[in-house]
C-alpha cells in the first residue's frame, strides 16, 4: 500500500523548459526559493518538453534519472519548479521513494515559516488546507480504509470522508476568523479616511527591497533580509512627506510570478491594503537582470487583486548597484506618473521620493459637484462612508446635489463598484 514519504532538508530540483511562455519558470528564482526555505540543494535535473507528460510530468527516461539521483544522493525531497496534479505527485513519489513537492507547495512552506502574527498564521493555514484538500484522494490512499473491528463494522464513513469533513470544518472556521480580521482592517481604513490621512502601500516583486525602503522612510526596524518572502505580515507607520502632509505607509507581502491562487484568496485581508491605497509605491530592483519581467508579473498580480485603480510611483531601488545610474526623479508627460531612482541602503534619492509622493497626492484630489437621482441612495451612502461630502442640498425634484472632495483612486473605485461613469453625474460648480 502506498504511503506518503516524510519530508526532509536535502533536495533534488527538477526544472522543465517549455516553449509556451505561460508555463515558463525561472530556474535561478527556483534555487532562491529553495534556499529561502532552508533546504540544501543536492542536484538539479533539467529537461525540455513541448507539454507536460500526464503521468510523471516529465518523460519516463527523465523520471528514472531523477530516481537514480535521489537514491545516489539520499535525498529527502524532490522539488518541481512547476505545479503538479495530485496523481503526478503520487506517481513520482512511488517511483522515487521520496517526498515530492511542487512549486506551490514550496511557496506555501516558505510562507508557513515566515508567518509571525496570529492573522498571518491563519492565512497560511487556510492556503495550505485549500491546497491539501485537492490531494486527499490520490495522495493519502491509506485514509481510504474503512473503520473496522468489533462494534465498528457497518456502512459508516471512511477515514478519507472523515478527513474531508474535518478539513471543510477547519476551513470554514478559519474563514470566519479572517472575516473578523477583515472587518477590523476596514474599520482602521475608515478611521484614516475620517482623519483625512492618505495611505501609501509598498508593492513589488519579492526581495526587491521593500522592507529596507520601509525602514529608511519610517526609521523603523522591521525584518529586512536578502531572501524571498522575508516580509509576510503587513506593517503600518505614519510618516511626514513634507511639513504639511503626512501619510500612512504600509509594507506588504512581496509578489512572485504565478502566485498561487490559494494564497491570493487566503491573503485577501492583507492584499486589501494595496487595493484601497491612495498611492502604490512599486519597488523595483534596478540591479536585477529580470526587472522588466518582474515588473510585468507585479502588474499582473495587481490586476488580479483589483488594485489597478491607484496611481503608481515606480521606485527603482538599489540604483547604487548599477553603474552610471544616478538618483533622480522622472515624470511621464503622458500619464503624469513618477519614476524615482534611489537606494534604500544609502538613502540617496529618498528626498526625491518623498517629493514625488507629495506632488502626486496634491494632483490626485478632485473636488466636484455631483447630481444624484433619488434612486441612487446606495452611491450617496458610499460617498458619505468615504467622508468626502463637503456639502449637500436636495432639489425640488428630490435629487441630491453634493459637493465632494476625494482622490482619483476613490473616484475610480466608486465607478467600478457601481458600474457607472461618475463624469455623467457631474454638474458645473456654478450651478451649485
Amino acid at each position: 500500500m502506498f504511503e506518503r514519504y516524510q519530508g526532509g532538508e536535502r533536495a533534488v530540483l527538477v526544472h522543465v523548459d517549455f516553449p509556451d511562455q505561460t508555463n515558463q519558470e525561472d530556474l535561478t528564482e527556483f534555487v532562491d526559493l529553495t534556499t529561502s526555505a532552508g533546504l540544501e540543494v543536492l542536484g538539479i535535473v533539467t529537461t525540455s518538453r513541448s507539454a507536460p507528460q500526464s503521468k510523471y510530468f516529465v518523460g519516463s527516461g527523465k523520471i528514472e534519472e531523477i530516481a537514480e539521483l535521489v537514491a545516489a544522493e539520499q535525498a529527502d525531497v524532490v522539488l518541481f519548479n512547476h505545479s503538479l496534479s495530485p496523481s503526478q505527485e503520487r506517481n513520482i513519489e512511488y517511483l522515487t521513494k521520496c517526498r515530492v513537492v511542487d512549486r506551490t507547495g514550496l511557496i506555501l512552506d516558505i510562507f508557513a515559516q515566515r508567518a509571525q502574527t496570529h492573522e498571518g498564521k491563519l492565512q497560511v493555514e487556510l492556503a495550505q488546507l485549500q491546497h491539501i484538500s485537492t490531494r486527499l484522494v490520490r495522495g493519502w490512499t491509506h485514509l481510504e480504509r474503512q473503520k473496522g473491528g468489533i462494534g465498528l463494522r457497518g456502512p459508516g464513513e471512511t477515514q478519507l470522508e472523515t478527513d474531508r469533513r474535518l478539513l471543510r470544518e477547519r476551513i470554514k472556521t478559519i474563514r470566519k476568523r479572517l472575516e473578523k480580521v477583515e472587518r477590523q482592517r476596514e474599520q482602521g481604513r475608515r478611521s484614516r479616511k475620517r482623519a483625512n490621512v492618505p495611505t501609501v502601500s509598498l508593492v513589488g516583486y519579492t526581495n526587491a527591497g521593500k522592507s529596507t525602503l520601509f525602514n529608511r522612510l519610517t526609521e523603523s526596524h522591521v525584518l529586512a533580509a536578502d531572501q524571498l518572502f522575508a516580509t509576510l505580515d503587513p506593517t503600518h507607520r505614519r510618516i511626514n512627506v513634507n511639513q504639511q502632509q503626512s501619510v500612512i505607509l504600509a509594507d506588504t507581502v512581496g509578489f512572485i510570478r504565478h502566485l498561487p491562487h490559494d494564497l491570493v484568496a487566503a491573503f485577501k485581508a492583507t492584499l486589501q491594503e494595496s487595493r484601497e491605497a491612495d498611492i502604490l509605491l512599486h519597488v523595483i530592483d534596478a540591479a536585477d537582470e529580470r526587472r522588466d519581467d518582474n515588473k510585468h508579473q507585479v502588474y499582473l498580480v495587481l490586476d488580479e487583486i483589483g488594485a489597478n485603480d491607484s496611481p503608481v510611483i515606480e521606485v527603482y531601488n538599489k540604483s547604487d548597484k548599477v553603474e552610471g545610474l544616478t538618483p533622480r526623479v522622472e515624470q511621464d508627460p503622458d500619464s503624469g506618473g513618477y519614476r524615482v531612482y534611489c537606494s534604500a541602503v544609502s538613502g540617496a534619492g529618498i528626498d526625491g521620493l518623498l517629493t514625488a509622493i507629495a506632488k502626486l497626492l496634491d494632483a490626485e484630489w478632485r473636488e466636484e459637484t455631483l447630481q444624484l437621482a433619488a434612486t441612487e441612495m446606495a452611491l450617496r451612502g458610499q460617498l458619505y462612508d468615504l467622508k468626502c461630502v463637503q456639502s449637500e442640498h436636495i432639489t425640488e425634484q428630490g435629487e441630491f446635489i453634493l459637493v465632494v472632495r476625494l482622490t482619483l483612486a476613490d473616484w475610480k473605485r466608486l465607478e467600478r463598484k457601481n458600474g457607472i461613469d461618475l463624469e455623467q453625474r457631474k454638474i458645473s460648480n456654478e450651478l451649485n
